[in-house]
């Protein structure tokens, strides 16, 4: 039986629905924003929020702060990649039993043998034991504390260990965030209170079953890389397998099984190359009228996949991510970037296109420049993973 065939159009057109980014298609809240983008990217904290701007237009900084430190139906997370994001609460056991066990296992081998080879204990697995059972007693008896008082409340964790030499972080580093880090990967711990300002990452952090008010079971390995794989199909599908690897930060095998798991169904993808789609999600997309969206950095649209080329002008790469392949802030046109936004000094909205867009994109993407500027209302965002476009545009 020959293979459906999905052209970029068509992929295009899923992005723009899926992703709720055309206008018609946008939702109310928070909560509704995540869950159809599968996670949201929690590295920067203000991309949470611009995140969940450009695809609920009405949802306000004080909706999303409900849903995250009130209700806590959104949870942030250490998963795929070693990368901080944002959860569905609904998909957390899943994760805790496939990538943010493997983010887990993988930090905890590294401090173990750090903290042996300067010289810090004999036994860096037992080490790690002992200061786990302290910092778990400690917020049990004293509940949300930040990581200095933390540190300060527990002699084991002040002080610096030295990393590999030929790691490019080699040299002395803080010990305690690394523990916290293992400590939050596992599911133990959480980030919860933000005591920083929306667009700052100044977690306190708490219990997770003090967080959640309940003590979720993680998923066996299998079955939550299955509903990972399963959720990032309905989102991002149809991708390929190196799409998954990637996005995952996983194996070849445990993506295979996970593919095999859902009964995923083989597609051709226009560009050549095998995608895969749920095997109730093979109709034809409906088409989707042109839109324009404004996308922070490291939206999950603009970092969903590995292989790019059906929305991204491999020549823009160089210009709009930067060397370690992070996206910075993004202008779309009809499912493509084409484009980057910066903000001047009062916090107005920047559009820098590398493209032509017609009297048509441009009209589009004027009115959400200025959607955006009044969303901010005079808040500037500083962005570490500034893209080369954006460094180059920065206004005075």
């Amino acid at each position: 039986m020959a293979l459906r065939t999905v052209t970029d159009a068509e992929r295009r057109q899923r992005v723009g629905r899926r992703h709720a980014l055309a206008p018609e298609h946008r939702v109310g809240t928070p909560d509704q924003v995540t869950t159809a983008m599968t996670v949201l990217h929690a590295t920067e904290a203000s991309s949470v929020y611009l995140s969940v701007a450009a695809r609920a237009p009405e949802a306000t900084v004080a909706d999303l702060d409900r849903a995250l430190y009130d209700d806590r139906s959104l949870v942030k997370q250490l998963a795929m990649r070693r990368t901080l994001f944002v959860f569905p609460r609904d998909l957390l056991p899943a994760a805790w039993g496939s990538a943010s066990a493997r983010v887990a296992d993988t930090e905890r081998r590294k401090i173990a043998r750090n903290v042996v080879d300067d010289g810090w204990a004999t036994d860096g697995e037992a080490w790690l034991v002992e200061v786990g059972r302290q910092v778990v007693e400690l917020l049990s008896a004293r509940g949300t504390l930040s990581a200095k008082e933390i540190r300060e409340a527990l002699p084991m964790l002040d002080g610096k260990v030295a990393v590999s030499a030929s790691s490019p972080w080699g040299g002395p580093v803080p010990i305690a965030p690394r523990v916290l880090t293992l400590l939050g990967a596992s599911g133990l711990i959480v980030r919860g209170a933000n005591a920083g300002h929306w667009r700052v990452n100044r977690p306190a952090w708490t219990l997770m079953t003090e967080w959640l008010g309940e003590s979720p079971t993680p998923m066996d390995p299998a079955d939550g890389y299955a509903e990972l794989v399963r959720r990032w199909l309905r989102t991002f599908g149809p991708g390929t397998e190196a799409d998954l690897v990637w996005w995952l930060g996983s194996t070849k095998s445990a993506v295979r099984r996970a593919l095999a798991d859902v009964a995923a169904v083989e597609v051709r993808l226009e560009g050549g190359g095998t995608g895969w789609l749920l095997p109730d999600d093979l109709e034809p997309e409906p088409e989707v009228a042109p839109w324009a969206s404004l996308l922070p950095t490291l939206d999950p649209t603009t970092m969903g996949w590995r292989e790019r080329d059906f929305y991204l002008d491999p020549t823009h790469t160089p210009y709009l991510f930067d060397s370690n392949g992070n996206g910075g802030t993004t202008i779309w046109w009809d499912g493509r970037i084409v484009g980057c936004w910066v903000q001047d000094p009062d916090g107005v909205v920047v559009p820098v296109l590398r493209e032509d867009l017609g009297s048509d994109g441009d009209a589009a993407v004027a009115s959400e420049v200025d959607r955006l500027t009044a969303w901010l209302d005079g808040v500037v965002i500083s962005s570490v993973y500034a893209s080369a476009q954006m460094k180059q545009a920065r206004l005075p």
